[in-house]
Parts: structure tokens; C-alpha cells; sequence
């Protein structure tokens, strides 16, 4: 049995249906172009048509500069070598994901943000951020169409005791026809990020600005605020509690909105969703508050089981994904299990990305075709 099954194994190798061969790495293109991300007239970082990222630092007296990848250096780093004028540079290993990255620099033990680029607010700091063009990037693109606004406002919290800030995102209708009122969706930052996130990370603004203007979506308004997640210090995440910030959201904030913008102020007309940690506030206040919200969102931020709704009748919606490298089995299960309940919940998967931004805007894509329609 064992000769048969050398055998066997010899023909499969002769005839190319099996390779022990590693794969080989593909020459880097050297058609490097700015990041669309860098500060204006700053040329490094880098990115080519494959996806590699190329970084430059000046730092003449520094012994080591390392570029981290990820939120807080998760994804691993790239080492920078020292040029004869004092400046540092590198290219990653291989090629990035499609979508957004954090990143922040290395450099002798302490950790910089890379004077080229835009910061964005992730990982509960101010982090370096990177774009690598994406095969589907037109639907977040800066296009010439009409164009929303993204404004901030600073609302009274009697719970917190001072005054809280929330971006809202109206749509270019708006301003124009001052009788018409708005569904409204509450969207959720993750952990490790604030109110400002789904604007410059997400393009959530630009996003619906261009599926307004190609007719794919009915025009409503976008609320986003600080979720108090960062807020916890000792003991982590597992101290985080959620009666704070549902205070400030269903007592403070939704009031506020509904008196100072023209929205449709009620339940069939109010959606809530999030991403990660956000995804879990979504999860956690919609459950305990049935009477608030009727569609329901969590973009890589857990499940919905049958037993959870009460009462089916109240929920319009609910609008489960994730990215394809992550739980994608258990959000298609679960949807299945919800259908088969009678709730009308939806699933998508972004393929070939993870627990990042690409997955996120891809998500909001899809849940805002979605939302309001019936």
C-alpha cells in the first residue's frame, strides 16, 4: 500500500498535479506614486500598481527606524536603511491589502508619525495612515457630483456634564428643499477611534454623496459621535459599560437631532449600526431599546441570534458582514438562523480583506441601499 502510494505521489509530482516548489516572489514595479493620503507636496510614502509601500524618513542621527504597520504596529514592521544624506528608506516585504492603513514610525525605541502623511485618529492616538488603491475605490471616490456636508456639532449632555461633539453628515438635497424631513442612521465608530473616523478613514460622506447621485440609495442623514469607548483606562474592555453612552445617545444626542435638523422622528425612520466595538454598542442598545431603532447594523461587530428580538414586528431590518478573512461563516449562519425566524436580515462579506476600513466602507455601501426602502 505504501509503494502504491509513492507511486502515486511520484506521478502526481512528474505531471505538475502536486509542487513542493515555493512560490516565487514577483520584481517589485518601480512605478511608485504618492500615497493619497500624504501631506500636500510630499511625495514619500509610496505606493506601485502591486501594492507595495515605500517609506522615507529623515533622521540623520537616528541608529533605528522601524515603519509599524497597523493599529498600534499590529500587522508587523519594516525596517528602513540608512542613506549616505541621512535619510531612511524601505520597502515592505510584500505587497498591502487593498484600503486603508495606520501606521505609525519606530525610531530608536520611540514612536513618531511619519511627517508625510495625514494623521487619523486610531488605536486612541493619532496614527499615520496610508491608502493602497483598491480594485473597487470609484465607489468612495471624490467625484463631481453634488455634495453633502459633514458638520460638526457640540450638543448639551447633562448626563456627562458638558458639551459632547457629533459630525452629521446632510445630504446636497438638503439645503435645497426646506420642507423635506430625513430618515436618519446612527453609525458607530470602533474601538480605539472617535467621531471623526468614519469621515476621513470610512468616506462615508463621499460614499453616499456618489450612490445619491447614480440613484442607488433614498437620500437621509448620517449622526456620528464618540462612543466613550476609549474612556476606559484599568482593566481593559471587559469594564466597558454601556448604560453611559446609551444615556447620551438616546437621551441627549437623538433629542438634540431631532430638534435642530429636519428628520423623520420616529422609529421606522431611525437606523443604528457600527463597526467593531461600535458593531457591539449597536448590538447591545438596539436589544434594549426596540422602540428607538428598526434597522439594525453590525459591520465586523458580532451577530444577532433569534432569541435576542422580542418582537419581530419592530425590526425592519438587520444587516450583518464582515470581511471574508474573518468570521465569515458564523455572520452567514447566523443570517440564515434569523431568516428562518421571519426577521429580514441580510449578510455580506468583503472578499479578501479583514478587520479594516475597506471592509467597513464596502459594508456601508451595502447596508445603505438597504436602509429606509419599504
Amino acid at each position: 500500500m505504501k509503494k502504491r502510494l509513492l507511486i502515486v505521489l511520484s506521478v502526481m509530482l512528474i505531471t505538475g498535479e502536486i509542487s513542493l516548489a515555493q512560490p516565487v516572489q514577483q520584481p517589485t514595479i518601480e512605478d511608485f506614486k504618492p500615497s493619497t493620503k500624504n501631506q500636500p507636496g510630499q511625495e514619500y510614502p509610496m505606493v506601485n500598481s502591486q501594492g507595495y509601500a515605500r517609506f522615507r524618513i529623515i533622521a540623520p542621527e537616528a541608529r533605528s527606524v522601524v515603519v509599524s504597520l497597523g493599529p498600534g504596529g499590529t500587522r508587523g514592521g519594516t525596517p528602513l536603511s540608512k542613506a549616505d544624506d541621512g535619510s531612511w528608506m524601505g520597502t515592505t516585504a510584500g505587497p498591502l491589502e487593498e484600503g486603508f492603513h495606520y501606521y505609525h514610525l519606530t525610531v530608536d525605541g520611540g514612536i513618531f508619525n511619519d511627517p508625510g502623511t495625514l494623521n487619523f485618529y486610531g488605536s486612541t492616538r493619532w496614527e499615520s495612515g496610508i491608502e493602497i488603491p483598491a480594485h473597487d475605490q470609484d465607489f468612495y471616490a471624490l467625484k463631481d457630483v453634488p455634495h453633502g456636508k459633514v458638520q460638526q456639532i457640540l450638543f448639551p449632555s447633562t448626563s456627562t456634564n458638558t458639551s459632547r461633539r457629533a459630525f452629521v453628515y446632510t445630504p446636497p438635497s438638503y439645503e435645497k428643499d426646506k420642507k423635506k424631513r430625513y430618515p436618519v442612521l446612527y453609525l458607530q465608530h470602533g474601538w480605539g477611534e472617535d467621531e471623526t473616523a468614519w469621515s476621513n478613514q470610512g468616506h462615508a460622506n463621499l460614499i453616499m454623496d456618489n450612490m445619491i447621485a447614480e440613484g442607488k440609495i433614498k437620500p437621509f442623514i448620517i449622526v456620528m459621535t464618540y462612543g466613550m469607548t476609549n474612556d476606559v483606562k484599568m482593566g481593559g474592555m471587559k469594564n466597558f459599560k454601556i448604560e453611559p453612552f446609551q444615556t447620551v445617545l438616546i437621551d441627549e444626542l437623538i433629542p438634540y437631532i431631532d430638534a435642530n435638523f429636519r428628520t423623520l422622528a420616529d422609529q421606522p425612520h431611525r437606523a443604528m449600526a457600527g463597526l467593531s466595538m461600535g458593531g457591539m454598542e449597536t448590538k447591545t442598545i438596539t436589544l434594549a431599546r426596540p422602540d428607538v431603532f428598526s434597522h439594525y447594523g453590525l459591520l465586523s461587530g458580532g451577530t444577532y441570534a433569534p432569541k435576542d428580538i422580542k418582537d419581530k414586528s419592530k425590526v425592519k431590518l438587520i444587516f450583518l458582514s464582515c470581511g471574508s478573512f474573518e468570521n465569515a461563516t458564523g455572520v452567514k449562519n447566523a443570517t440564515t438562523a434569523l431568516k428562518e425566524s421571519g426577521i429580514n436580515a441580510i449578510s455580506y462579506i468583503s472578499e479578501n480583506t479583514r478587520h479594516e476600513f475597506q471592509t467597513w466602507r464596502r459594508s456601508l455601501y451595502e447596508l445603505a441601499q438597504l436602509l429606509f426602502v419599504k
